[in-house]
């Protein structure tokens, strides 16, 4: 009976706060207010629940975690400063009040770690995740995670044993734990190798002294970069929600937070701003354009999960007082609270802060820097996934001259590497399209898969102007109708073709297999020498003719 109370508190709470555009993890939380002023208390099952949620949140870490994705000049100077001035500044604060420096330190550092969870939802909803931004902002966040760790186990205040150094030899067992993800073909099962890999880390790093989290993240970087890893991440995420539902619910179950931990937990919200001010000074110092660091910087302007667990250890290893749970957990709730619907809003806020924000650029060349010029190109893709590279070939093969664009520096150097002509650009960046001259493009094809950037590709196009030939897919017929509003002359539906290139295709292969057949039949009738294995290969598997210098190769199954 308990545990239906708790879930289903959980999702009625989550369900409103997310249906008012708040993250549902400020609905489990205040799920867990509620609850405990009903009188519900906290219990063992949920404790050992929100374990196995923060084992499955470090074990998903490691499997995204790259050292070259950590060693960038973003990363290091963006993350570490900004990491080292708000952990320096809350150590002074704490020193100045006559508090324990060593606590005010690390919830410093706990304070300056931005909501992973947020941040990747609120890119991959904008479709960004992959973009030059979201890959810096996910790094940056990978780069938090691991002081994270590095402090948990600091204030877990146990005695590690010896055997504790063979913990950094299980990612030398990677080949090992390769093998055993290639040789598992059920989607179940790889689900099961994910969790018992997590579980088998905690439990292992717990019995030689080591917070088990680290044991958890370091099986995850044991299987990272398989091929599959990206299909078991996925997979596992869900899973991981469900069960971090239960550290939050606790959270909010262990105490109601009295007036003095609500203005505390105000202060700290009054202070986020000065987060993403420092994040934005510190991206555009790196070289980043104005709308790259401000994007960036809404992403990470929030207070990360990560603060409540190492607030939780630090507690519990007497280095802070114990009211510090309950304020953390608020001013965590209320950061997303706000962050949500900013990040929304995102480009549509910088689009009216434009014109000052972007006068504290560097005048330098950025890593970020827009296409001033497409070439001599008369045909522009933009969007280079599947779709986008078919019409790219296409064009190539009739000789036409296409040059392609993504915002992808993945996809770009891969292409780049296969001889393509593609340049980058974010075809959400307005300054893209009033910059680019496109007066000799005679039509752009968009293929990026989220319907509100190709919206406001369209729109952007014909407000500066454009008059050529635009073309782009959707996949419901109201998204056609406001596209051929904005300006879209030409609009598939990539199931709609794709069903009926396979309907035409088969037609006309059958048509073509019963001509054969005729002109088989004649052929024998006529008595040709050699026509029994022709016919044999009509009824067979397959039959190989030369008619005009052309081959055709006929498979009947």
């Amino acid at each position: 009976m308990m545990e239906l109370i708790w879930v289903g508190s959980a999702y009625l709470i989550g369900m409103i706060a997310n249906r008012l555009s708040f993250p549902p993890l400020v609905g489990y939380l205040a799920a867990g207010y509620i609850l405990h002023a009903m009188g519900v208390e906290s219990a063992q099952t949920l404790t050992h629940l929100a374990d196995i949620g923060i084992e499955l949140l470090l074990f998903t870490v490691g499997l995204k975690l790259k050292l070259s994705s950590l060693v960038r000049r973003e990363v290091l100077s963006v993350g570490g400063l900004h990491l080292a001035l708000v952990t320096g500044f809350s150590g002074f604060v704490f020193l100045l009040l006559g508090e324990q420096m060593t606590g005010g330190l690390i919830l410093g550092a706990s304070l300056a770690f931005s909501s992973t969870v947020l941040a990747i939802k609120v890119l991959e909803d904008n479709g960004e995740l992959s973009s030059l931004h979201g890959r810096d902002v996910l790094s940056i966040l990978i780069f938090q995670d691991i002081v994270a760790i590095v402090l948990l186990a600091f204030a877990d205040g146990r005695q590690p044993s010896y055997w504790a150094f063979a913990l950094l030899l299980v990612p030398l067992l990677r080949p090992l734990a390769h093998r055993l993800l290639t040789y598992t073909r059920a989607n179940e099962l790889k689900l099961l190798l994910g969790v018992s890999l997590a579980l088998a880390g905690g439990v292992t790093s717990e019995n030689v002294g080591i917070s088990p989290d680290i044991g958890a993240l370091l099986m995850g970087v044991m299987l990272s970069a398989h091929p599959e890893i990206d299909e078991l991440t996925s997979k596992l995420w869900g899973l991981k929600e469900v069960f971090l539902v239960a550290f939050f619910l606790q959270i909010g179950l262990s105490d109601l937070p009295n007036t003095d931990q609500v203005i505390d937990a105000l202060e700290l919200l009054l202070i986020l701003p000065l987060q993403g001010l420092l994040f934005f000074v510190l991206f555009l110092l790196a070289g980043l354009r104005a709308r790259t660091a401000f994007i960036s910087s809404l992403a990470l302007m929030t207070y990360s999960e990560f603060a409540l667990i190492t607030t939780g250890a630090v507690v519990k290893a007497g280095l802070l007082a114990p009211e510090w749970n309950a304020t953390i957990a608020l001013a965590v709730a209320g950061s997303l609270a706000v962050a949500a619907p900013l990040n929304r809003y995102s480009h549509r806020l910088f689009s009216w802060l434009e014109p000052v924000l972007v006068r504290f650029e560097k005048k330098t060349w950025h890593p970020d820097r827009l296409p001033e010029s497409i070439g001599a190109a008369e045909w522009l893709v933009v969007g280079m996934g599947r779709t986008g590279l078919s019409a790219y070939l296409t064009l190539h093969r009739q000789e036409r001259r296409v040059v392609g664009l993504d915002a992808d520096p993945t996809v770009l150097e891969s292409l780049l590497a296969e001889g393509r002509r593609v340049i980058y650009g974010d075809a959400g960046d307005p300054e893209l399209w009033s910059g680019l001259a496109l007066n000799k493009v005679r039509g752009i094809i968009l293929t990026l898969p989220e319907f509100d950037a190709r919206c406001w590709a369209v729109s952007q196009l014909r407000k500066n102007g454009y008059s050529g030939q635009i073309g782009t897919i959707c996949y419901h017929a109201e998204e056609e109708e406001q596209l051929e509003q904005l300006g879209a002359n030409f609009i598939i539906h990539p199931l709609v073709e794709a069903g009926n290139q396979l309907a035409r295709q088969i037609v006309e292969s059958q048509a073509g297999f019963n001509a054969l057949g005729n002109q088989v039949t004649k052929s024998a009738a006529a008595g040709n020498p050699g026509i029994e294995t022709v016919l044999g290969a009509i009824n067979g598997e397959a039959a190989l003719v030369q008619e005009d210098a052309e081959k055709v190769v006929i498979r009947q199954d």
